[in-house]
């Protein structure tokens, strides 16, 4: 867990308390009756939650083991956990892969935002510099990272017991619920959520005026949840649902104001550079999760680079998981991809995603945030950035739901400003449908930035031209299996029907 974190890190224990009254004084960190009085109490509070998020995407690399090697396109040389992901065996007794099948670690985030939404109320009657202003803005928050919680969960385990209470430490015993139904409290939380958020925090927006807790813009972008954020997530919610018409309401709102909050497409080596957009924090990190390296936050785990680096970039024999030759020729198909092509010859012409191409094993490289963003290959500290969405991704989603919605050329102009932006000019469906080609930009675009499972179930479930896909959306294959740790704990859980 990054270091700077660790003091607000210590306060949760006590953030784990109850509605009923002790009879003794709290024996935690800090007193019950200690927290939850002072505008640092709220700023702990909230910053906490974003940290508790941070965790749990990043526990044991899971955000990429979902999202990335689950997909199959990634080989593992050496790691057999991941070949069992890989091989969609997740319900094989290995650490890694058990522990990713608990949820425990998400609960700790409903838990946190569902403390701080009960308590923060408070604040406000005890100290009088916290104003309404602030307070509104705090909650918001807190109620888009707890929605979002849910959404992750709902993505990767399906159904999922549902609270919307704080506990004191205990998860309590309840049966799943039915995702539909949490998906739909979801939508309509981001969007009372983004109505209090405002565009930017300390940048003068109506509605967070001033100093967001007494620090300036350059503290706060890229670090905090704002209404594009909240309208970015919402554009996710829907595709996931198959509500295009929703997807397209939601995009177009992002496209229409994200320079409202300082957001920006990325050039392409801004986005592959070791000090570029992964690198600490930024505006165009729509949705992110940052180890600012100027704070003393980095780790060696919890990085993408930890699974997909190896010589000549860091001193490590073998990566984690590698793409073969093969697939990377496939899917880098265009001769003037900045992202990496090749030339005539078999040389690669562009780099940015690739290193050591012609090695036995080509190095993921496109994310390579070591130190102060400097390349060490003597160490294995990384401060990259975790994102869960930017400004390409959103445009790619406004092309699918376009695509499906029968708008063609609104379509095709969505996804030419990516490709466009990348060096492709010329693009076309001659052989292949709109809709292959929108996702194979997706696949392109995104690699290794934990999108590419969820894109392969909404294609098939576009597409239906896979039988074997298909019957593992019908049977619930795509879920992962819930951990035998927690069915034991609790009895009115039931495994997903595809693992029993």
């Amino acid at each position: 867990m990054k270091k700077s974190l660790l003091a607000i890190l210590l306060l949760f224990p006590a953030l784990f308390s109850c509605n009923k009254v002790l009879d003794k004084d709290s024996v935690r960190v800090v007193a019950e009756k200690n927290m939850w009085n002072t505008l640092e109490d709220a700023r702990a509070g909230l910053m906490g939650v974003y940290a508790l998020t941070r965790a749990a995407l990043s526990d044991n690399n899971g955000h990429w083991i979902y999202g990335d090697v689950r997909s199959g396109q990634f080989y593992s040389p050496q790691r057999q956990d991941l070949k069992a992901v890989i091989d969609n065996h997740l319900n094989a007794a290995y650490p890694v892969v058990e522990a990713l099948s608990d949820w425990t670690r998400f609960y700790a985030i409903v838990n946190a935002a569902c403390l701080f939404i009960e308590r923060v109320g408070n604040v406000k009657a005890n100290d009088k510099r916290y104003s309404t202003n602030n307070m509104t803005v705090d909650l918001a928050q807190a109620r888009l990272l707890r929605a979002f919680a849910y959404f992750y969960m709902v993505r990767i385990w399906g159904d999922v017991p549902f609270i919307i209470t704080s506990h004191d430490g205990q998860f309590e015993n309840k049966p799943r619920e039915e995702q539909a139904k949490i998906l739909s409290w979801v939508e309509v939380e981001l969007l009372a959520a983004a109505q209090d958020l405002p565009f930017g925090y300390s940048r003068g927006d109506i509605q967070q005026p001033g100093n967001y807790y007494n620090e300036d813009a350059t503290r706060w972008g890229g670090a905090l949840a704002t209404k594009i954020s909240a309208y970015a997530i919402l554009s996710h919610v829907a595709a996931w649902m198959g509500n295009y018409s929703n997807v397209a309401k939601y995009t177009k709102f992002v496209e229409d104001n994200y320079s409202r909050s300082n957001c920006s497409f990325q050039s392409t080596s801004d986005l592959t550079n070791s000090n570029g957009f992964f690198y600490n924090k930024n505006s165009s990190q729509m949705l992110g999760f940052n180890s600012d390296y100027g704070h003393i936050e980095g780790s060696s785990t919890g990085h993408l680079e930890e699974l997909t680096l190896a010589q000549p970039v860091i001193n490590k024999a073998v990566p984690d998981i590698y793409l073969p030759k093969d697939t990377i020729i496939r899917l880098f198909d265009q001769p003037n991809d900045e992202r990496f092509n090749l030339d005539t010859v078999g040389t690669p012409g562009s780099d940015r995603y690739f290193t050591n191409f012609n090695g036995k094993y080509p190095i993921f490289s496109k994310i390579k945030v070591m130190e102060g963003g400097i390349i060490d290959p003597n160490f294995r500290y990384f401060t990259s950035a975790l994102i869960f969405t930017r400004l390409e991704d959103i445009v790619l989603l406004r092309a699918e739901a376009m695509a499906v919605l029968g708008d063609v050329s609104g379509a095709l102009n969505e996804v030419a400003i990516v490709m466009s932006n990348r060096g492709i000019t010329t693009i076309s469906t001659t052989n292949k449908e709109l809709i292959d080609l929108i996702f194979e930009e997706r696949n392109r675009e995104l690699l290794g930035e934990g999108h590419r499972w969820y894109d392969l179930v909404r294609y098939n479930r576009i597409k239906q031209n896979n039988p074997a896909f298909t019957g593992l959306i019908n049977s619930g294959g795509i879920y992962w299996p819930v951990s035998r740790k927690l069915i034991g704990q609790n009895s009115l859980l039931i495994q997903n029907p595809y693992w029993q």
